[in-house]
Order: C-alpha cells, then sequence, then structure tokens
C-alpha cells in the first residue's frame, strides 16, 4: 500500500455532501439525501456531509448520529465525549434515558425541530488528526484512521480541503487485496 496514494482512493470534496453552517438540520438531510443518489456505483453512499463557513471553507463534519443526537436537545445535558466505545449496559442507558428525560416526546413531534436547530450547533469540528495530505501513502492513513478511531478523514493539498477519505473505501480496498491473495 505505499505506493497508493491518499488521492487515488479520496472521494473529491465536488462530489461531497456539502452544506453551511448556517443550514437548518432539514436542509441537512436533504442534501446528504441528494448526494447518495448521486454516488458512482464503485462507491458506498455517503453517511456524514462536510459543513462550510460563509468563506466556503470546511468548518466540521455532520454525520448521522450527529443529526439524531441534534434532534434531541437532552444529549446536550450529557458530558459523552470520551465514551463512545464503552458498551454501557441496558440498565445504565435506561437510567439515562429515564434521569434526563430523553425521547420522552414522540419522535415525529422531535423531528419537527430539524428545520430550526442550524448545523453550526450540532456539527463535530475534525482535530488536528484527522487531516491527511492527498500525497501520503494510504498506509500512513490507515494507522491515522485505525489509532484516531476516525470514519474517515479530510484530504488536503496546499493546506486546503481537497476531498474526503473514507474508512469504508479503504475497507473495500483492503478487501479487493485480500481476496486477490492465492492462499
Amino acid at each position: 500500500m505505499k505506493n497508493r496514494k491518499v488521492k487515488d482512493l479520496m472521494v473529491p470534496l465536488e462530489e461531497y455532501a456539502t452544506v453551511s453552517e448556517d443550514s437548518s438540520l432539514h436542509e441537512a438531510v436533504l442534501a446528504l439525501e441528494e448526494a447518495q443518489e448521486h454516488v458512482r456505483k464503485d462507491r458506498y453512499k455517503h453517511r456524514a456531509i462536510l459543513v462550510y463557513d460563509k468563506n466556503k471553507k470546511v468548518v466540521g463534519k455532520l454525520s448521522q448520529l450527529d443529526v439524531i443526537k441534534g434532534l434531541e436537545s437532552g444529549y446536550k445535558r450529557l458530558e459523552l465525549k470520551g465514551i463512545s466505545h464503552t458498551g454501557f449496559s441496558p440498565e445504565f442507558i435506561r437510567s439515562l434515558i429515564k434521569t434526563h428525560d430523553l425521547w420522552s416526546k414522540p419522535l415525529d413531534e422531535i423531528c419537527r425541530k430539524a428545520a430550526d436547530i442550524k448545523v453550526k450547533e450540532v456539527m463535530y469540528t475534525p482535530t488536528e488528526g484527522e487531516y491527511v495530505r492527498e500525497d501520503a501513502t494510504l498506509d500512513e492513513a490507515i494507522h491515522q484512521l485505525v489509532m484516531g478511531k476516525h470514519q474517515s478523514l479530510l484530504v488536503t493539498s496546499q493546506k486546503k480541503i481537497v476531498g474526503i477519505l473514507r474508512l469504508t473505501d479503504v475497507f473495500m480496498e483492503v478487501c479487493e487485496l485480500v481476496k486477490a491473495c492465492q492462499v
């Protein structure tokens, strides 16, 4: 994989779902749906949206989980950082739901709020470890994905974001190499 470059597998920015940070969650969901309809047959569908500011600079990501969490304001009262991989017991999860009155309103009522919630209120701001150069080797990118437990990396060229490298595309490439092995 040392001779494969990130740019060989990345999804170019112009092919990826994007929205303004001032868009509503409703608009973001529509943008994701539209982008999924236009995905090339050799790629997986998009599961996130890149968020840009008024200067058209990418400033964040909005995942499927971010959208769902954003629809329940009670999650803002919980400190959820660093606990995504701990695996809570069903009893503990039920106690959180009850204690913090999460999802107590009917889902369709909560979802109406999607028009009033701005993307910038619920988007995720990537950290330094979530950027990779387009000329980096796939080995380097895989290491970043694994060690950071990331679903994607923002691809840069001359300090500008030019695409996104998704774990699903890397996995597909790795699977092709595994299948090609003569065992």
